[in-house]
């Protein structure tokens, strides 16, 4: 059994300077592997994306007016950024004013907001990204692209965390939950690190099950 406990303290502080990380040996047939399974797992998808969508297209004009879909550059492989996809959770704002180190913005989640989020419905777009290739299913998760420069100068590790496709959920979402600011995000670099360093079928499948607790417990954030 994967002890998360040992996972969240296993790289120290000392270890997330970015000179003492190294990439572990390739191993071909659980990437390959990995990528055949976001592809079909993806597709398989597809027809709960689109019902959702057309439910929402109902509820949104009562409980959540605006677009159905939010679009936001995230730091995916390589720090490149990609367009991440999501069902919309906030009221609509002209541009963005949160600092990399600013909580959420929780006053400006709508209501159906709210329960997309808690049921991690909000997230469900981001197969298309699987499908184009800028996301897995299970990786780092990307953050906001300008957020992330500023982590990228501040946060040891922290460029690290890119070698590898980021991910729809991960080790740090699944135990560590919403991370925001500098202090928690570096908690999710110790965690995402480990992750990497770690790969392989077992910690794979068992955070695919962690993530189908997280998601049928209702513990999103």
């Amino acid at each position: 059994m994967f002890d998360s406990d040992s996972a969240a303290a296993a790289i120290t502080q000392h270890d997330l300077a970015e000179k003492t990380f190294e990439l572990p040996e390739h191993n071909t047939a659980f990437h390959a592997s990995k990528r055949l399974f976001d592809i079909g797992f993806s597709l398989a998808l597809l027809p709960f994306v689109v019902l959702t969508v057309l439910c929402l297209l109902v509820l949104n004009p009562l409980l959540n007016r605006g677009p159905l879909f939010y679009v936001q550059p995230r730091m995916g492989r390589n720090c490149r950024a990609f367009p991440a996809l999501k069902f919309r959770t906030m009221q609509p704002a002209s541009k963005i004013t949160r600092s990399a180190d600013d909580p959420l913005e929780i006053d400006r989640i709508t209501t159906l907001g709210y329960f997309l989020r808690k049921t991690r419905l909000d997230e469900l777009p981001q197969v298309i990204n699987v499908l184009r290739g800028d996301m897995s299913l299970i990786g780092p998760r990307p953050d906001y692209f300008h957020h992330a420069r500023h982590y990228l100068r501040v946060i040891p590790g922290y460029r690290a965390r890119h070698a590898v496709r980021p991910g729809i959920s991960g080790l740090a979402q699944t135990q560590l939950g919403y991370a925001a600011g500098v202090d928690a995000t570096s908690a999710k670099v110790r965690a995402d690190l480990y992750y990497i360093q770690n790969a392989g079928f077992k910690l794979e499948a068992w955070l695919f099950w962690r993530t189908l607790v997280v998601v049928f417990r209702r513990y999103g954030a």
